[in-house]
């Protein structure tokens, strides 16, 4: 018998957990470690901070759907994965041993690597957790009573932009339906080199399609920005050349402001030496395995990729939903493998689909591989993206509730190339 332990319970946990006990023998143990005893679908909190949907809306007890599926969940924060002891030490003092581990975490969220950054102490809002966007939706009606400038966008070294022009476009949406958008100048302020590139070097046309829906909605942007600090009422943006100098400083008045912070390892993995790179970051072979501690697997946003290319201002990969999963289920048939005394041999394909919801329209990307050279890059927006999203959001809490795994971004994946006849 082998004892596999789950660490964290977000998109790639929890499937992650499912598949492991579909590909695991019947003897295996699956214990899921997580400091929260929900799973919240973080693409739907940009339709939290304007009000459209609430907590009770995007977050699943997890607590049935693992009992289900005969997998032991512990609540609590990890403070230690100690590789050499096989555990994971526990903050209140205990620790769970294993002879398999899957670090599925994701991020830290690094707000206070910028003066005034965050919602915590800081005065800039954040949808990368519920508790950030509930908190944000408060914020967002003090600026529709009291209406005045608005920026949106992602720091220096932010590896996630989807959800930054999703937020930025839902809110201008918003606006508009409370007829206050005339009273809101806007900004999106990025460490993308161009509009669109989303941490990929653009896939198909985003940079057109993105710049259009800017111009459409009277957005301005800054690219290839570094945030210096945000006061209470101003953030401090540098705009660098292409060579990294300094090309402009803006003093940018402020209202309201979401911005995505930069991710690193979460601090029980970091300066574990194997483990993790400098930023925190696990470090894995093609078969998501760490090279050091082979019996450590990692998956998901926490993982080691490099950058796409080398930019003016930091810019990180983004690990999409297509991606995360393609590992998860690469993960899971290793350790089946494993378990019965076989190599391992599969590989994450890492492919890239996306929906961004503009709250009246939207864009949909499919990158296949999510790394260029690609054999597809295509990119479509319109009014079916906003429906789309809707549905997937439906469809994917429903699976999470009923303790269900299946490749569906891939099943996405493909139904959009086919109906756009690009398979």
């Amino acid at each position: 018998m082998a004892k596999i332990v789950v660490l964290g319970a977000g998109l790639g946990g929890v499937i992650a957990a499912y598949e492991i006990r579909n590909a695991a023998r019947r003897e295996d143990e699956v214990v899921v470690i997580n400091e929260y005893d929900f799973y919240q679908f973080v693409p739907s909190n940009p339709w939290v901070i304007v009000g459209w949907r609430e907590r009770k809306d995007i977050v699943v007890d997890l607590v049935k759907p693992m009992k289900k599926k005969k997998i032991d969940f512990i609540v609590g924060k990890a403070a230690k994965v100690d590789p050499e002891a096989k555990c994971v030490r526990m903050e209140d003092g205990s620790s769970v041993d294993y002879d398999y581990l899957v670090i599925s975490t994701g991020p830290e969220l690094a707000f206070d690597e910028i003066e005034g950054l965050g919602p915590h102490g800081g005065h800039t809002q954040s949808v990368c957790h519920i508790d950030h966007a509930t908190a944000g939706y408060a914020a967002f009606e003090e600026l529709c009573a009291d209406p005045g400038p608005v920026i949106v966008g992602a720091v220096q070294g932010a590896s996630c932009y989807g959800p930054a022009y999703e937020t930025a476009m839902i809110i201008e949406t918003e606006l508009r339906k409370r007829k206050v958008r005339d009273k809101v100048p806007m900004t999106f302020v990025t460490s993308e080199p161009y509009v669109g590139h989303l941490g990929l070097g653009g896939v198909g046309d985003t940079k057109g399609l993105l710049e259009s829906e800017m111009r459409e909605r009277h957005i301005n942007w800054i690219c290839n920005a570094k945030v210096k600090r945000v006061e209470a009422d101003k953030m401090i943006v540098e705009e660098m050349n292409e060579d990294g100098t300094l090309k402009k400083e803006h003093e940018l008045p402020m209202k309201f402001s979401m911005m995505l912070p930069a991710f690193r390892g979460i601090p029980a993995v970091r300066d574990v030496e194997g483990l993790s790179n400098p930023r925190g970051f696990i470090l894995t072979d093609k078969h998501q395995r760490n090279p050091k501690y082979p019996e450590i697997f990692g998956i998901g946003v926490c993982i080691a990729i490099p950058p796409v290319e080398q930019t003016p201002v930091p810019v990180g990969v983004p690990k999409t939903g297509f991606m995360i999963e393609s590992m998860v289920t690469a993960t899971a048939e290793n350790l089946g493998e494993i378990l019965r005394g076989k190599e391992p041999t599969h590989e994450a394909t890492w492919n890239a689909i996306c929906i961004a919801d503009f709250g009246d329209g939207g864009v949909a990307f499919v990158a296949q591989p999510q790394i260029p050279p690609r054999n597809v890059n295509w990119s479509m927006a319109g009014g079916w993206v906003h429906t789309a999203k809707i549905a997937f959001e439906k469809y994917f809490l429903k699976k999470i509730k009923s303790g269900k795994s299946e490749t569906f971004y891939e099943n996405a994946a493909l139904s959009i190339l086919k109906t756009h006849k690009l398979k």
